[in-house]
Formats: structure tokens, sequence, C-alpha cells
């Protein structure tokens, strides 16, 4: 039987009418999302989620030797690397991190890792004050709960809970409005991220070659974790690597459009190392803890295909189990709920923490197939499903015989066992089936429903009540697949015509009068569909000569009454553009300022298919100014669009950076009610000016 404490969220989350609309809302607008995002991508999804497997299934298999790889580049770079045996010990590396810098206040970012590992209690248990900094995860939080989903934390909650736990905790005024309660988190997170003197993070993905770490966010948050503080922690499952930044790409093309229907999160953030002798901003110690936690003995197990999971949270989505239930009622032995719900976590869960305690999960699925459809790196999750109900889990592969007993209940044990004796002979299941479909024929017009074609058993099999049977068909399958092959034989020996060929005329003239304008057409496209997608995003593009940019600049401060913006410094700006500004009476800070009403910076380069600006750190290149201030300008030369996310990913100048960030529009969230709310700790606005020459022949763009 189902453990009670299961079989008790279950019952509590069919009877809640305000989680029901709450999860139904999510799973149609997550689904409906991801499906018109697919549409973009730039090879076919079966093909790039294919090659994804495929890499991560390298990885997986390799695990050791890009370990080593990975460590050996971080400790290249200067991040000092730690590797934690289990939670216990995990937890214990970061506090001590803390204590060593007496640290009193933590800035965390989301990271599921850390709810694995119960870090916030650890470091609550030793004083040290933990604040979530994720909107989604800041609202559980101050509702004592655990995330009920893996990217939309509060996807169980209403607007009208969250402003009914804000006016409570926070003392607000009692407010249904989601820009007021966004806003309210805004102004109350934003001390913590400039007091705090440690920020935690999660990794969303190692690069071996390089020692990157690659943190995807919306808000804005996590980048003001891995900048602001002095130190910065990041915990990282161990199996969440990839090889090479091409493969890098692959994957971010994949899970932003699986988890939240993007192209690219607002923020990835690119970080490499601590802040380097003269760089503006950056954490000066930056560490890794490398979890294990169960992995290794996972990865030599039949569930070790689970580990290819890139957390995008798409198969949670789509389950109908999930769609009735939510997070919260994936409900262990002992009663709390697991870090990972829905179809992975019926995998992960039993997988990492115990068939025992959370092996009876994986019944709460239809083996439906529809997370194997959406899952982008392609995990045959039905298949790993039955594994775990027939007990195939690290514990038993290590113990062996004695195999341990299925938790399955002893009518299903029975059934299975004699449906196997049948269906192991030809013979026998031909007459079975054959027998079954005579038997409910001849009961049918007993027992059929107003449908016409569905028939009702007795009411303790469920079937006709909660679930509808079909009457079966007057031919087996395998009779109607002979015949079907027996007609496409008989077709194909007729014969057909072969295809019409087409002639191409010759167009050898026009094309070499278009291959010598190439360039200039490639540029000019790059350029409009860079400020189309931007502005897709809620972005805004101008376009200028670097005669008419401080000029420009002046008057697009002037129509929004700014007299104060933090800058990068005069060398990383267009010439004279500093004093230019200054002498026009704008006061620049280069230094983090809170008080700034914009912020000033360059750009490596713009990647046209998403809309994206390519930031790099270091001297002179304060990435704070890119993220305090509610407006962020940035200036773009067209020359340095780039096509693709792999084309950027590629320029030296990421690589050999401390930190870099690309940046898709302003910050946003949509973690009350999936409604779309911008400005949540990032810029609310962002307007890149696009610097050309006077000779470029780029047509302005219709703003």
């Amino acid at each position: 039987m189902k453990p009670e404490a299961f079989t008790q969220q279950i019952q509590k989350a069919l009877a809640n009418p305000e989680l029901q609309a709450a999860l139904d809302a999510n799973a149609e607008r997550r689904i409906l999302a991801g499906q018109q995002s697919r549409a973009s991508l730039p090879e076919p999804w079966e093909v790039m989620r294919r090659k994804a497997h495929a890499v991560r299934s390298e990885v997986i298999e390799n695990l050791d030797t890009y370990l080593e790889q990975f460590t050996a580049m971080l400790s290249q770079n200067g991040v000092v690397v730690h590797r934690a045996k289990d939670a216990s010990q995990a937890a214990q590396i970061v506090l001590q991190i803390a204590q060593s810098h007496q640290v009193r206040l933590v800035a965390k970012s989301k990271s599921m890792v850390s709810e694995e590992i119960e870090l916030n209690h650890v470091l609550e248990a030793a004083g040290i004050e933990v604040v979530e900094t994720d909107l989604g995860e800041y609202i559980v939080q101050l509702r004592h709960e655990r995330p009920a989903h893996i990217i939309t934390p509060a996807v169980h909650l209403r607007r009208r809970e969250v402003g009914q736990t804000f006016h409570e905790k926070l003392g607000i005024p009692l407010t249904e409005d989601i820009p007021t309660l966004t806003s309210v988190a805004r102004q109350r997170l934003r001390q913590v991220f400039l007091q705090a003197g440690m920020g935690v993070s999660g990794v969303n993905f190692g690069v071996a070659e390089t020692g990157t770490l690659c943190m995807v966010t919306n808000e804005g948050n996590g980048r003001m974790c891995t900048t602001l503080p002095r130190i910065h922690v990041a915990l990282m499952g161990l199996e969440r690597l990839v090889p090479t930044l091409d493969d890098l790409a692959l994957m971010l093309y994949l899970l932003p459009r699986s988890a939240t229907g993007q192209k690219l999160t607002v923020y990835t953030s690119l970080m490499h190392s601590p802040r380097r002798p003269g760089d503006p901003d950056g954490p000066q110690e930056r560490h890794l803890v490398l979890v294990d936690n169960g992995r290794s003995a996972m990865r030599q197990s039949p569930l070790s295909e689970a580990l290819l999971c890139i957390r995008c949270g798409a198969c949670i989505n789509a389950c109908p189990i999930f769609r009735e239930i939510g997070g919260h009622g994936y409900a262990g032995v002992a009663g709390g709920s697991s870090t990972y719900p829905g179809p992975i976590g019926s995998v992960v869960a039993p997988g990492l923490f115990g068939q025992e305690s959370f092996g009876h999960l994986a019944r709460a699925s239809t083996l439906c197939g529809a997370c194997k459809e959406v899952c982008p790196v392609d995990i045959d999750l039905p298949k790993l499903l039955l594994r775990v109900r027939a007990g195939m889990t690290p514990a038993a592969v290590q113990q062996k015989p004695p195999a341990p007993p299925s938790n399955a209940p002893k009518p299903v044990r029975t059934g299975v066992r004699l449906f196997a004796w049948f269906a192991s002979s030809r013979g026998r299941f031909v007459l079975a089936q054959k027998a079954a479909a005579l038997v409910t024929r001849l009961a049918a017009p007993f027992l059929r429903t107003s449908f016409g074609e569905w028939i009702r058993l007795p009411a303790f099999t469920g079937w006709g009540y909660s679930k509808d049977f079909p009457i079966p068909a007057s031919r087996t399958f395998r009779d109607r697949f002979a015949s079907r092959q027996a007609l496409k034989i008989e077709i194909s020996s007729t014969g057909s015509e072969l295809p019409v060929q087409h002639t191409i005329p010759d167009q050898t003239a026009e094309s070499s009068s278009v291959s010598s304008r190439l360039p200039e057409i490639a540029s000019q496209e790059l350029t409009t569909r860079f400020a189309n997608e931007l502005e897709a995003l809620g972005g805004k593009v101008s376009f200028c000569t670097p005669q008419e940019l401080a000029s420009h600049l002046s008057s697009l401060l002037r129509e929004r009454n700014i007299q104060r913006i933090q800058s990068w410094e005069a060398s990383s700006l267009p010439e004279d553009l500093f004093n230019q500004l200054q002498a026009s009476g704008i006061e620049i800070s280069c230094e983090p300022d809170p008080q700034a009403q914009a912020g000033l910076t360059g750009a490596l380069a713009g990647i046209a298919e998403t809309g994206t600006l390519v930031l790099t750190s270091g001297l002179g290149k304060a990435l704070t100014a890119s993220l305090l201030a509610p407006l962020h300008i940035a200036i773009l030369r067209a020359s340095d669009i780039c096509a693709n996310l792999p084309q950027a990913l590629a320029l030296p100048e990421v690589q050999q950076s401390p930190a870099a960030v690309l940046i898709s529009g302003p910050s946003r969230t949509a973690d009350i009610e999936m409604t779309l709310t911008i400005g949540v700790h990032g810029p609310g606005e962002l307007h890149v000016i696009c610097l050309k020459t006077p000779d470029e022949n780029v047509a302005k763009h219709n703003l």
C-alpha cells in the first residue's frame, strides 16, 4: 500500500480548488510557451535533443575524466574547489567558509542542491541569517514551505495568498496587485544584497575545457549574489558538466525554451575567477562545492540516465499527475515533500535518497510518455519509472541477491505474474487476446455506458467510473498489421512513376552582382534582427554615429530627468564621452552606486538571433553598472553584432574575463500566477544605443 503521508498529501491537494487552478494555469502556459519557442531553434527539436543526449551521456560515462579537467581549470583560474561526499559534508563546508570570514548574513540565489542538502537549516542553526532572494523562493521562505517546483517555487500559490503572506510577514497593506508585491520584494531585498557578507548560488552547467561556471536567471538576484558580496560560494551537483563552450551553447538553446519558453534567460552569467587586481567589483573569493550525495552510486545503477537531467522542469509541467497534486504532493515516508517533484523527482529521489523513503513516488505516474516527449535531453523517464517500481535503485544494485521485494500491492503483483505467463508464449498471448475480446463483446450490452463505445466494469476496478475502458477491437493489432503489410507489398509490386525533374534557370549574372554586396547585406540583416529581437523582449534600440553619441545620450538622460549615473570608466567607453557627459552636468560614479538613476556600459558584442548583449568584467568595467540602476544604457557597435550564440561564446574576451554576462532584455519574473512583471531586482528598462559609422548603409530601425 502507498505510504499514509503520500496518500494524505494527494487527498489534500485534490481537495484544494486554489491549488488546482494554479497548477492548471502553470501547465497550460508553460507547455504552450515551450512549443512555440522550439520553432526558433537553429535545427529541428528532435535533432538538437538527440545531440544533447549524446553530450550528456558522454559526460556521465567519462565523468571522472571531465571532473579532473574541470577542477584543474577552476584551480588555475583562482577558484577554490571543495568536494563533498554527502549532504552533511557539503553543508558543513559552506558553514566553515562563512564562519572563517565572520559572515552574519547570506544572500542566496535559487539552488536545488542547497535544498537537497538543507543548507539554510545548517547555517541558521549556527546563527547565520539566510535570505532567499529569488522572488518565488522568498515567498515560500516567508511561509516556511519547500519550493513546489524547481523553476517556479511558488507555483502552488494564488496572488491572494501571496498578498496575505506579505501582509502578515512584512507588515504591508493587504493587496493582490502583483507589480506592487514585486516592488515590495525588490525594496526589502536590495539592502540584503548590499549588506551580505556571502552570496550562495547554484550552477546550471560547468564547462570542463574552460572551468566556466554558468548560471541562468531572469530576475537579477543571481547576478547580485555572485557579484556584490565579497565571498561567493557556488553549489553544483558533480554531474552538471559539459565538455566545451560549443556544448554549453547547445544546452542554452534547449534549457530556457524548455523551462520558461524563452530563447535565452534575461541573464546568463559565465564566471571564471574571483575579482582580479584593479577590478571594480566582483567577489574577492569564489568557491565551488561539488556535491556527490549519492550521484556516484546512481551513476553505476540502472537509473544512471536520470543524471542527464538539466533541471528544466518540462517533464513536471507536462505530467498529468503533477498537474493534480503539485510539488508538495510528492511526500516521502517520513511525511516531508521530496526536493525534486514530478517524473524526474520520482526517479531522482529514490535514486539519491533511498527506495524505502521515496520508491512509492514512481507509482504516481500514468506512464503516458508526455515527460519523455518534452525532455530536451531525451531521457526515457517511463523506462526509469518502471525500474524504480521494480526496485532497481543504487542500493539494490549494491546488495545484488537477494533483490529487495517489490512495493507493489499484492493484487498488482499477482496480475503482472499472470500477464507475464500469457505474454511469454505467442500462442497463449493470441488465445488470451481473442478470449478477452469475445467475453467483453458479449458482456458489452449489459456493461455499456451512455457514451456508447465504452464499457463500465465493477466499481472496485475504477474502470468506467474514473477511467474509460473501450470495447476491444474486433481484430487484433497483429492481424491488422499483417493485412496492412500485405497491402503495401501489393501496391509496391505495381510500380510508380518517377518524380518530375525541374530545371533551375541560370542566375549566374544576378548572383555575381549580389555577391559583392553580401557583407553589407549581412551586416544590415544582423543589425535589424538584433533590434527586432531585443524590442520583442521589451528593450529599446536607437541608432547614431560615434560623433552623435554624446548629444544623443545627453538627450536620452534629460528626457528622463536623470542627473546621476553609474558608468564604466572613461577608458572603457568611446573616446571623450565621459568628459562630455560631465560637462553637460551629469554626475558620474564608477563605483557601485545604489542611488544612481541609470547605469552606462559598453558591450563586447550583440547576438542577433536572441537580441542579447554580451558584457565582460575587468579593468574599468563594473558589472554592477548594468545591474543596480532602474535603467541600463549600453553602447554597442553595429559591427560587433554576432549572428548566433556559439559565435559569441567563442570570443576570446568572454573566456579571458573574470566574469561575463549575456543580457536579453530587462529584468523580469512570472513567479506569481505566471504573470509577467518587469524590473524585479535588475533594471526595468534596457536601452541600447547602436553605433554605425557614416559610410555604413544600415537602415534605421522603426522604433
